[in-house]
């Protein structure tokens, strides 16, 4: 996130020595991505964040593709992927192409045992169910329903949930993930016309710091394999850093929605981007006041990208049959908009309550075999009159 955060101690200047009380040396870590060209955070460690005792086990978590090339409007049920114990292994990989994967999650127990880092990808975690703790070698953030999760790669945490009813909608990105560069100045302070701003995005606050030696489990993600390593130290032995490299939290209630006198464009529900797919939040506005406007969205046509829209809660005006927690895409090629019977539905209308997230990417995407479990193979056949 491009702004400037300090947690905890630090020394006065980078690159200094920065003594514990006992004479000895803090450990200092440059956490950084693109090189030494990105953003980055300097972190202070009690111990050697290099101290790796053993690596013990390698497996892979690869996605089973069921649709290479596929030009199909799909409709998934999210909420049949079924509950699992553990959160690792509740993500199911339902859409992916070589920049991003799109999962669904419904863990019901927090990650006590050990320590997870994703090593390929940022994370976008959206929470549809549940609340808990994010915690993280750089600070903790609460979260709750409607909450987004940013977590850069490379980010050791844990996640700890307050109870067993959960469900996530995750996106690993293998950009890194920002804040709409046209929300911004050059200076990177988001601009009045912004949906959001500074004050909404909730940054950690507490910095858990232990100073122990012994066995650490730590699950590292990377390319497509799990590679389970013990750490020589608590990973959380953080006691200071700065930068503008760090997790942070963002709801999706505290994203003000850009409305017209006509129908607007997806892009005005922007809220993250990368060079590869946009997210976006739909979310409750007042409707298009142009005496003779249709509130409901023009037929349009996937040329550039594939549209894959998660539905959250409320009713969203321009689907039959939709449900929380379905997923619908649809894939570049073919155009797509209002089902039978919105357009007109929507005349007259004010206000809409519906609450969605939006990715489009600009690959087009695999369908898993783990989507197929729950589709609705039916769907593209749903605009027939």
């Amino acid at each position: 996130m491009p702004f400037y955060h300090k947690l905890g101690s630090i020394p006065h200047k980078r690159h200094t020595q920065f003594r514990k009380l006992n004479g000895t040396l803090y450990y200092e870590q440059l956490f950084g991505t693109i090189g030494f060209d990105g953003m980055s955070t300097n972190s202070y460690h009690e111990q050697r964040p290099t101290q790796v005792k053993a690596i013990i086990k390698q497996y892979s978590v690869a996605p089973k593709i069921a649709k290479a090339n596929n030009i199909q409007s799909y409709r998934f049920r999210g909420f049949q992927v079924k509950p699992e114990t553990d959160f690792l292994e509740s993500r199911k990989t339902v859409l992916v192409n070589s920049d991003c994967a799109i999962i669904l999650a419904a863990p019901q127990q927090s990650t006590n045992d050990y320590f997870y880092k994703n090593t390929d990808a940022d994370e976008l975690i959206f929470i549809h169910k549940g609340s808990g703790k994010l915690r993280t070698h750089l600070g903790n953030l609460n979260f709750k329903y409607g909450d987004y999760l940013l977590i850069p790669r490379g980010i050791i945490y844990k996640i700890d949930f307050d109870t067993e009813d959960n469900r996530l909608f995750i996106v690993e990105s293998h950009r890194p993930i920002y804040t709409p560069k046209r929300y911004r100045n050059w200076f990177g302070q988001l601009l009045e016309h912004a949906p959001f701003c500074e004050r909404d995005i909730r940054r950690p606050e507490e910095l858990e710091t232990y100073n122990e030696t012994g066995d650490f489990l730590m699950k590292v993600k990377k390319q497509g394999e799990i590679i389970e390593m013990v750490y020589a130290t608590h990973p959380f032995d953080v006691v200071g850093y700065d930068g503008y490299n760090y997790p942070y939290a963002f709801s999706i209630h505290d994203f003000e929605p850009i409305t017209g006198r006509v129908h607007q464009p997806p892009p005005v529900h922007q809220t993250f981007e990368t060079d590869a797919f946009v997210v976006c939040s739909f979310v409750p506005r007042l409707y298009d006041y142009h005496p003779q406007a249709i509130p409901a969205p023009y037929n349009h046509s996937n040329i550039d990208s594939d549209e894959v829209l998660y539905y959250v809660d409320g009713d969203f005006m321009s689907r039959n049959d939709i449900e929380a927690g379905h997923i619908s895409l649809h894939p570049a090629g073919i155009p797509h908009g209002p089902h039978p019977g919105a357009t007109e539905r929507s005349l007259g209308k004010t206000e809409t309550e519906e609450l969605a997230v939006m990715v489009d990417t600009f690959k087009p995407l695999m369908v898993t075999e783990e989507a197929m479990k729950i589709a609705d193979e039916d769907y593209y056949k749903s605009w027939l009159e």
